[in-house]
């Protein structure tokens, strides 16, 4: 059985954040008040009101019990992400399997513009109330600009639907593709399964480190993986049962890996 080089691809959307992992970001002061938030999905209705003293009160109890604070709080298949940055906390609420190294890059992107207009505009952010005509369109502009510089859809869209369609074969057991810093833009694998495997591989697979072009690595249970970057951008992994031959396994992501490099050149 091959795989089809020429596949149909999908008409340009409009932009949406329906495929991310990212569900709610809240932006709130040291008091716990805060004066933003944003749902990204439909998945979770949030009261940004009830959720940042929520945060701030488990935060200030971590810090007296072990003498810090937590950073992370999962619930099952969604989790809690919280970064302080100075005056500013900033809670996201995600999918487990989002890569927290990537959060942090983005929120030190809107942090860097946000604290320089409240600086500008001599806001004062520790106030009960914190209170500026144009506060919360400048946030928004801020999170708009950075999210459209990370998901690049139209692309992506294109690729996502190309993986869904090789994912149907029977000698390919999984699928997932992840972008240069370790963030999941498609699995064929329900959240449980993709969360428990990436747990095991990741200690091999330095997404932040490109000195790894290419991995071969046998998991516990004798499935195999074969994995490579494509153009410094995407991570492909593939996952193969153990009764597949290792030269058929490196055919399909030779195949694969080029048909994506010609949707990137599209």
């Amino acid at each position: 059985m091959g795989i089809q080089d020429q596949l149909p691809l999908s008409s340009i959307i409009k932009r949406s954040y329906e495929n991310i992992n990212i569900h709610n970001i809240f932006i709130f002061n040291r008091s716990g008040v805060c004066f933003y938030g944003k749902n990204f999905t439909d998945y979770f209705k949030v009261e940004k009101n009830l959720v940042s003293p929520f945060i701030t009160a488990l935060m200030s109890f971590s810090k007296e019990m072990i003498g810090k604070k937590f950073k992370t709080l999962e619930m099952g298949d969604v989790k809690f992400v919280i970064f302080e940055k100075g005056s500013l906390n900033y809670n996201i609420l995600c999918d487990t399997i989002e890569n927290e190294n990537f959060l942090e890059e983005l929120i030190s992107k809107i942090n860097k513009r946000l604290s320089t207009y409240i600086v500008k505009k001599k806001i004062n952010i520790d106030e009960q109330i914190v209170f500026d005509s144009k506060l919360n369109e400048v946030i928004e502009e801020i999170i708009d600009d950075a999210f459209s510089n990370e998901f690049n859809l139209k692309t992506e869209k294109h690729i996502i639907e190309y993986m869904k369609k090789i994912s149907r074969f029977d000698e390919i057991d999984g699928t997932i593709l992840l972008t240069d810093r370790g963030k999941v833009i498609y699995s064929s694998y329900n959240k449980l399964d993709l969360k428990n495997f990436l747990k095991e591989v990741e200690f091999r697979v330095k997404i932040h480190n490109n000195s790894i072009l290419k991995l071969f690595y046998t998991l516990k249970d004798k499935r195999f993986i074969f994995s490579e970057y494509v153009q410094s951008k995407y991570f492909i992994i593939l996952v193969f049962d153990s009764h597949v031959k290792f030269g058929m396994a490196e055919h399909y992501l030779s195949r694969i890996v080029n048909s994506v490099k010609k949707i990137l050149l599209n």
